[in-house]
């Protein structure tokens, strides 16, 4: 028995260790994501229902916040275009300066501008196309036709500066007028009826002017070459309009005599006499009337270059070449004149 109290008795006491609260670092993180997506969401709901001039307004706020309050109505211009990023530099005008609408609007000007080219530069564009179709179509009529095929050689089409130039130029046995005369030959107004009628299918304005050789005259009536050349593309005129070309198309008549020669090496060659028809640009029509109007819209004298005009008002002869007769007016008898000797 006393054995048995004599063992000693062992108590075991479980200390517990006191751990961190476990339960709120899911709630910041999951109250971080639902304001994320609540920001997501907005901001998709802003895309969605906002107007250009309010994602414009926004866009410009934040590149340019400012205590004023204000909107802006056109998207500021970027590199990216529209409503892209800004590559301006920062204005000394703070954020004061700010957009004023489209009438006074600074940064919608670039835009404009730009838009006022592309139009113009479509409109040159869908001009020469017109153009080079009507070039076709005159090529492929010269080539059908009872009337044009046998005068091919004679009917000279390139695209100019200008234009669309036709040429119709004399041959040694196959002039387009009669000697010394405005008065066209029957195949001539044949020609110039059929030309007439294709032009008239664009709605281009048309230019007319007329040439000559440099044989002088011998006239007692002051009647020159210039006289012959302005009267021959006149006498053009009238015969396009008669195959059905709108009068009011012809923009201009001129006559240029031997000034702009078409063989520069042979100006006494019958391809000089001819008459040049010009289906005009836009932008040819426009700088012709731009220039009458900075005349004062006066009437100008017959269009002679500067060498010529020297040579008149220095009264120096001519280039000796072949004399031709007094000229005849058309569907008259021919001037009185006398003419020199051959």
């Amino acid at each position: 028995m006393s054995e048995e109290f004599d063992q000693p008795i062992i108590i075991r006491r479980v200390q517990r260790r006191k751990h961190g609260h476990h339960g709120g670092a899911w709630k910041v993180a999951y109250a971080d994501f639902v304001t994320a997506m609540m920001a997501f969401f907005l901001v998709m709901w802003l895309i969605g229902v906002g107007t250009r001039e309010q994602k414009a307004a926004i866009s410009e706020y934040f590149k340019n916040p400012s205590m004023t309050p204000g909107t802006a109505t056109i998207a500021p211009p970027g590199q990216a275009g529209p409503g892209g990023a800004s590559d301006s530099m920062i204005k000394l005008g703070g954020a004061m300066d700010l957009p004023r609408g489209p009438g006074a609007e600074k940064r919608g000007a670039p835009q404009v501008k730009h838009d006022v080219e592309d139009a113009i530069k479509l409109a040159r564009q869908a001009d020469k196309a017109r153009l080079e179709e009507l070039m076709k179509q005159l090529n492929a009529a010269i080539q059908s036709s009872q009337a044009l095929a046998p005068f091919k050689d004679q009917l000279l089409l390139d695209i100019t500066s200008e234009g669309l130039r036709i040429q119709i130029v004399d041959k040694l046995n196959r002039p387009m007028f009669d000697t010394g005369s405005a008065r066209l030959k029957p195949y001539t107004v044949q020609i110039l009826q059929e030309l007439g009628r294709s032009i008239d299918d664009v709605p281009n304005q048309i230019s007319i002017s007329g040439h000559t050789d440099d044989a002088p005259y011998s006239s007692e009536h002051n009647y020159s070459n210039w006289e012959l050349s302005a009267d021959r593309g006149n006498a053009a005129r009238r015969a396009l309009i008669a195959g059905g070309l709108e009068a009011d198309k012809v923009s201009r008549v001129v006559g240029l005599a031997a000034s702009v020669p078409f063989d520069k090496l042979h100006p006494a060659d019958p391809v000089n006499r001819r008459i040049s028809i010009i289906v005009m640009t836009d932008q040819a029509a426009q700088a012709a009337r731009s220039s009458e109007l900075a005349d004062g819209g006066a009437a100008q004298a017959s269009p002679m270059p500067a060498s010529a005009a020297a040579l008149a008002q220095a009264r120096l002869p001519l280039p000796p070449a072949k004399i031709r007769p007094a000229a005849a007016p058309e569907g008259g008898a021919e001037r009185p004149g006398k003419p020199a000797s051959p």
